[in-house]
């Protein structure tokens, strides 16, 4: 769903708009060829005319008439997914319910139950992340009710916002930022978690186009630069393989693809390298095709040839063909020693599990369909219902446990009789605990991984058998929280925490209604209110709690005025937010940097810059209104800015520099290079001497030849930094020069 702009009905008569329409519409039915059964022609067209009718005087922000966006949907929902008939019905009828005069009524009447219960699940959920952050939460434990009851609703929603995406371009800033922060907070890992990886990694790099605009570009402009020789080296691989596949008269294909800038983009990040030293730009895939009881031989014979060819890193094997991921993915991947030196991902997959791979979900219940076992899915949403039956979790917690939870890869875990239990990545034994049963969990003062004794906060890894040692005496503690994954177990540990606490605050409760009796005044709710604001805490709970640990003695109260039966807060005096740091060395009549802040005020504005990412003059930035602080700036490639735009997005200023050469601003600048003589004086005579910045502190390490500086400077904007880091790396013997992203620059 998206803004729509009214039109009136006069501009739809053109002739060419009624063509354009109806040839998406002859294209959506085209893709589902294979799937009509008799009668289905007539459910889509009345469905289509039914939302054709209602979304008449609608337009998207684009121009286009409204009805091409639903077209689209039910498009992707057929072609790239791989859904029948009546999802398509739904995803042609997903927004009318919520923005036309159409009812659940009338959809019910002309189509059934089952679509109607879908179109639902789709109005439930489709205002999911506009409200503010707990509301956004709140319906995200919507969808993931319905996608309990029925999956098709996530894997329309999922095809609605890939389409959004897709026709980002006529969004404002603003909304560019947000949509694509949501995007890449919760729908991708979800698409990723259905097993839709092509939606997935297109999501991502969609996000990224408009996250960090310039990086999507100079790695687009390089992938096209080196494909040339990248299709050369493929070949040149493949070549010795594909002849010992038709030498064993195994049926493949086999091909090189290459990886999507989002992932590369990870890559450089993550190792800190620069494009042309990232090894596996791109994967080579084996499909074969085989026969249902022949696929797992057949795919280790073809492992077996390819590393007969080429040497393999033995750490690099992933064997998912024995223990298929949550998400019906199988396949075995290995990294290999290519020609020239070069290291190669290999992924051997059937044409079955191909299909699998890349619709998920939808090409899992086609294999299923007389399946006896309960499939590994079915398991997943299990665990995903118990989770939110907990009514007890908060909203903003529960959104980030699941993506840590419930979105992570999963590692297989025995119990000592040898049941196997699936887990999260980085799963704990206390996560195991649970797992198992709450009660266990809160009881848990240790356990036996592989037979040893280990601490209850000790990671497990896939295959590890775990028994748990309980004691009656255990209670759970705070520290817990720090080191658990799983929903289930983070959730168990609030809720024992709670009820400990609500015994303890009951002690405390006493002790302010006698203070406040001592005043003369009831322990009404207006006074606890009072009181809980002047302390800056979150509940009542909490007051009563801080109170009876004696973290609060109440001696303000004697500030505070009476007025009947209730009491006022003194008005606390007025702090202004900090200035941004700037050089000390410079006059102080000079002026601030500031921003232009676009909003219903054009004043100048006090703010804060982030300390987890240090903006600068030049950098794309957004401003966050923070309780207690007022507006901070962040860049919008910041560490957390996924999280506060797609979560709190109601607290985004729209926000710009204004040209100013006079303040500088602090930054900080890591430099590898080799350990040579002189090296330190070469950088501080280009820094200071050369480009005049003031250099404000300065680090240098050398170890076994190389050295790493750590130099904190002022600048006066980006483009003077960018300046900077281009003057370094051209000196000889310098390797990388990166701006600090992370949290503090380092003292």
């Amino acid at each position: 769903m998206e803004t729509v702009a009214q039109i009136p009905k006069y501009n739809l008569n053109d002739e060419e708009e009624k063509k354009l329409i109806l040839r998406e519409y002859r294209s959506l039915l085209k893709t589902l060829k294979t799937k009509l059964k008799p009668g289905d022609k007539d459910l889509i067209r009345t469905a289509f005319q039914m939302a054709a009718e209602a979304h008449k005087t609608m337009r998207r922000k684009s121009g286009e008439p409204y009805i091409l966006h639903p077209i689209a949907v039910a498009k992707i929902c057929s072609e790239e997914i791989g859904l029948g008939v009546r999802s398509t019905i739904c995803a042609l009828l997903h927004d009318t319910v919520e923005d036309t005069d159409i009812s659940l009524e009338d959809v019910k009447r002309e189509f059934g139950e089952e679509i109607t219960r879908i179109v639902d699940g789709l109005t439930k959920i489709s205002n999911v992340i506009d409200v503010n952050a707990s509301q956004q939460a709140e319906n995200f434990k919507k969808i993931l009710l319905t996608l309990t009851d029925d999956p098709r609703v996530i894997l329309i929603k999922l095809a609605d916002r890939l389409h959004n995406m897709r026709t980002l371009d006529s969004m404002k800033r603003e909304k560019q930022l947000k949509i694509s922060s949501e995007t890449v907070y919760v729908y991708a890992p979800l698409a990723h978690r259905m097993g839709l990886y092509n939606i997935k990694t297109e999501m991502e790099d969609l996000a990224m186009k408009y996250m960090e605009p310039d990086v999507y570009k100079d790695i687009a402009k390089k992938l096209a630069e080196t494909k040339k020789e990248r299709s050369k080296y493929i070949n040149e691989f493949i070549k010795p393989i594909k002849d010992k596949l038709e030498k064993a008269h195994l049926n493949a294909e086999i091909y090189g693809r290459p990886k999507s800038i989002h992932s590369i983009s990870n890559k450089m990040k993550k190792k800190g390298v620069d494009f042309e030293e990232v090894y596996d730009l791109f994967a080579i895939r084996a499909i074969l095709d085989s026969p249902p009881e022949r696929e797992k031989e057949d795919c280790w014979k073809v492992y077996s040839m390819i590393t007969d060819e080429y040497n393999p890193s033995p750490e690099r094997l992933r064997d998912w063909l024995s223990n298929p991921k949550s998400n019906g993915y199988e396949a075995l991947h290995t990294t290999v020693m290519g020609p020239q030196g070069k290291w190669v991902e290999v992924q051997i997959r059937t044409k079955r599990m191909n299909e699998i791979a890349e619709k998920g979900l939808a090409a899992h219940w086609k294999y299923k369909e007389g399946a006896s076992d309960e499939s590994r899915f079915d398991k997943w949403f299990q665990q995903i219902r118990e989770v939110i039956s907990n009514q007890e979790t908060d909203s903003i917690d529960f959104l980030q446990d699941f993506k840590t939870s419930f979105l992570a890869e999963e590692i297989y875990v025995y119990t000592p009789k040898g049941d196997v239990k699936m887990l999260p990545v980085s799963s704990t034994a206390l996560d195991f605990a649970f797992a198992i049963h709450s009660a266990i969990g809160v009881k848990t003062i240790g356990a036996k991984v592989n037979h040893k004794l280990v601490p209850i906060s000790h990671k497990l890894n896939s295959g590890d058998q775990v028994e748990i040692i309980t004691s009656n005496k255990q209670k759970a503690s705070e520290d817990w929280l720090g080191f658990v994954v799983t929903s289930k177990a983070k959730g168990r540990i609030r809720d024992a925490l709670k009820e400990e606490k609500r015994q303890v605050a009951d002690e405390g409760k006493y002790t302010v209604q006698r203070k406040l009796e001592g005043m003369g005044v009831s322990m009404s709710q207006h006074n606890i209110d009072e009181l809980v604001q002047w302390y800056k805490l979150g509940s009542n709970l909490d007051l009563f709690y801080q109170v009876a640990v004696k973290n609060i003695d109440l001696k303000e109260l004697k500030e505070f005025a009476v007025i009947g039966d209730k009491i006022d807060a003194p008005k606390p005096i007025k702090v202004l937010a900090d200035k941004p740091e700037y050089n000390p060395n410079q006059a102080a009549s000079r002026k601030d940097a500031e921003l232009v802040i676009f909003g219903e005020s054009s004043d100048r504005i006090v703010y804060n810059l982030a300390n987890c990412c240090k903006p600068i003059p030049g950098d794309d930035v957004f401003g966050f209104i923070t309780t207690g602080k007022g507006l901070t700036i962040h860049r919008t490639n910041c560490p957390n800015a996924t999280k506060l735009l797609s979560n709190y997005g109601h607290r985004v200023v729209k926000t710009k520099w204004a040209k100013n050469k006079e303040i500088s601003f602090l930054t900080g600048i890591k430099i590898v290079g080799m350990d040579d003589v002189g090296v330190v004086n070469k950088i501080t005579m280009l820094i200071s001497g050369e480009l005049k910045i003031n250099i404000a502190a300065l680090t240098i390490e050398a170890k076994e030849g190389l050295f790493e500086g750590n130099i904190k400077l002022y600048v006066h904007d980006k483009e003077e930094l960018d300046n900077l880091v281009r003057s370094l790396l051209s000196l000889p013997g310098i390797e990388s020069v990166e701006r600090y992203d992370m949290e503090d620059i380092p003292s």
